[in-house]
């Protein structure tokens, strides 16, 4: 009957105010306090305590719990540059596109993986004309020197070819050796993504073969192009590139260029169409596989085995 029921209810509301005082003599809730009226965190808390209360077990919210964010999974210290290009294409799907998101996709990244270089170079041998490497410089993702240093060349200097490389014969007084500076060098390379401009030139001055997959020629790159409104196929300087895409003047006077503004420049050149570019490198480079621990690649320095030289090479060398 409706009476029956209200006696009931009340009972029960009953019960419910003498487990209500007991809880507010523990301290659990507040004397003056509604549960409606109270906050998220409080409102839980009073509730699971209720709970617990009335005889059933419930478990205790002390916070109310955030909505997820759904993040990319980061990438693992060993990731291949396929899979870190894949990931930019992730990126770039995801939202509108926006610039921001474009500035801040190689933090997720991991930027440590990235270095930019840039190297002079003297005349050595007849004439000249062979060109040794005299000074080497390389940046992080963000511009900062992570290395500067002037280098001897292995045979004597006859051209200093100071109106390009800026290198004088006063700037030989601290070098270190060839063979220190690379085995130096290539321990900064190992296992990074290396940018650079014509950077196959500072390569050869190294004696050192970096993998294609992780090498970034700003000379090569045809959205850099098309985005300065220059024919995809024309040979385009640096100097160039970064007048009309960066605003900017570099290797102007007559005191030679320098290898920490080249390779910073080739950074910057990189990051303003980073996202793009990995995710047309994406499409075109095949997987690549992991190298086995006899790999010769697996250990920079034999790279200067003579067996690793194209037979060409080591002939116009001699």
């Amino acid at each position: 009957s409706p009476q029956g029921r209200s006696k009931k209810k009340s009972r029960k509301h009953q019960r419910f105010m003498e487990r209500r005082a007991l809880l507010e003599q523990k301290g659990l809730l507040s004397p003056r306090g509604r549960l409606g009226s109270q906050t998220p965190e409080a409102g839980l808390e009073a509730l699971a305590a209720l709970t617990e209360a009335n005889g059933t077990t419930a478990p205790r919210c002390d916070k109310v719990p955030k909505p997820k964010r759904i993040v990319s999974a980061p990438l693992s210290p060993s990731a291949s540059p396929d899979s870190i290009a894949r990931h930019h294409s992730v990126l770039l799907s995801q939202g509108n596109g926006s610039s921001k998101r474009v500035r801040t996709s190689s933090l997720v990244l991991r930027p440590g993986k990235y270095v930019a270089i840039d190297c002079e170079m003297v005349g050595t041998g007849p004439q000249g004309r062979l060109s040794e490497l005299a000074r080497c410089s390389v940046v992080n993702y963000e511009g900062d020197v992570i290395y500067d240093k002037y280098v001897q060349p292995e045979l004597p200097i006859v051209d200093y070819r100071t109106r390009w490389s800026g290198i004088t014969k006063q700037h030989m007084k601290n070098a270190i050796p060839f063979k220190a500076a690379q085995a130096e060098i290539l321990k900064i390379l190992k296992d990074k993504i290396v940018v650079g401009h014509a950077i196959h030139n500072d390569f050869q001055a190294l004696k050192y073969f970096h993998p294609k997959d992780r090498t970034r020629d700003t000379s090569q790159i045809p959205v850099l192009k098309k985005r300065a409104g220059l024919p995809v196929r024309a040979n385009v300087s640096l100097k160039n590139l970064a007048r009309y895409l960066l605003h900017k003047k570099i290797q102007v006077g007559c005191k030679g260029h320098s290898s920490v503004e080249d390779a910073q420049t080739a950074m910057e050149l990189y990051r303003l169409v980073e996202v793009q570019w990995e995710k047309e490198l994406a499409h075109s480079l095949p997987p690549r596989p992991p190298s086995p621990v006899t790999d010769p690649t697996a250990d920079s320095s034999q790279y200067l085995d003579d067996q690793y030289w194209p037979t060409d090479l080591m002939a116009s060398g001699l």
